[in-house]
């Protein structure tokens, strides 16, 4: 079959392109230009919001399966889909759980018509807060515009909504941010005793959620979440990735308020604030029979990445490094000999 992947050369798409490409499809990159793609993959270059580009790259083209990994905003959607002459196949929506965390919904783990939630008030501008809920309702924006040309124009498609992904090659640097933590040989400080709850989804398990609805055709279903079936806490998961770099850091339970009282802010510590979305992935399993990578069977290689591939820079919370250490003496004092 003939896959037409919209932003995918990055983390994901690169993944999903070599799946589908190693498996006879063949497969055809779209992107602004500015990465390397696999070999036997056809590049397209063009800037999704050059609507002339974008035309002259993809008119008379025709695809059978479409993924769309960068579309932020309902214009992002409705410009690709209303190419003229273009056959794009089914559509593939690569969304996210914040759709849910920009809501009013307070149960977890999220399920899907959970997005269907009033929106929460906007936080102030320039706020990381700010720019996390702009993404949101973006992509939230975009599934609607998605859903309405389902609607209007009989537009086949699919929205498939991912809560943070980890995987060998990951761009975001929050697991590195711990494990530089756990590596300078200091006390790793953990928010609320590390009770918040995760749920993760492997990179690799996107690329084969994506090469099985090519395969088997579509769900009945229109929006799914994917995510690992295990719903660990953030000590859980740190202790695992500790154990996986063959580490014993002595973690340290303090406070949010004894965090944020001493300069480190919600932002600066992966996993642990407001924006890690818990999403419930039974519909996938029981509509299409997806079941993601457990956190054990993928964390090891995971690990083994990072630690062999350090990167040049850091995780940008690891600059609040200095405040957590101070704080971590200051309590030990507090405490007396241990």
């Amino acid at each position: 079959m003939k896959v037409l992947l919209v932003g995918g050369g990055g983390f994901m798409g690169a993944r999903t392109a070599r799946l589908m490409r190693d498996a006879g499809h063949d497969v055809t990159v779209l992107t602004r230009g500015s990465r390397s793609l696999p070999e036997g993959v056809e590049a397209l270059t063009a800037d999704r919001h050059d609507l002339a580009a974008l035309g002259a790259a993809l008119e008379r083209r025709r695809f059978d399966f479409t993924v769309d990994f960068v579309a932020y905003e309902a214009q992002d959607v409705e410009s690709l889909l209303r190419v003229p002459y273009a056959a794009l196949g089914r559509y593939v929506l690569i969304s996210t759980g914040q759709v849910y965390l920009v809501t009013l919904t307070d149960r977890l783990p999220c399920r899907e018509e959970d997005s269907d939630s009033p929106l929460r008030p906007e936080p102030s501008a320039g706020t990381d807060d700010h720019g996390q809920w702009t993404y949101g309702v973006g992509k939230r924006r975009a599934e609607r515009a998605l859903l309405a040309l389902r609607a209007s124009h009989g537009v086949r498609s699919l929205i498939l909504r991912l809560p943070i992904v980890q995987g060998e090659g990951d761009p975001s640097l929050r697991l590195w941010g711990w494990l530089e933590r756990m590596l300078d040989g200091g006390p790793v400080l953990v928010p609320d005793g590390g009770t918040q709850p995760l749920r993760f989804l492997y990179a690799g398990d996107v690329a084969r959620a994506l090469l099985q609805l090519l395969v088997q055709g579509p769900p009945r279903g229109v929006v799914y979440n994917l995510a690992q079936p295990d719903l660990v806490t953030l000590r859980d998961f740190l202790e695992r990735v500790a154990r996986c770099a063959g580490l014993s850091p002595r973690f340290v339970d303090v406070p949010w308020e004894g965090l944020e009282a001493a300069g480190v802010g919600r932002w600066e510590v992966p996993y642990a604030g407001p924006w890690s979305s818990v999403l419930e992935p039974a519909r996938a399993l029981g509509d299409w029979g997806f079941e993601a990578t457990r956190a054990d069977d993928y964390l090891p290689a995971v690990v083994r990445w990072h630690l062999e591939n350090r990167p040049a820079r850091s995780h940008r919370g690891y600059a609040a490094r200095p405040r957590e250490l101070a704080l971590a003496e200051r309590l030990q004092a507090a405490r007396g000999p241990a």
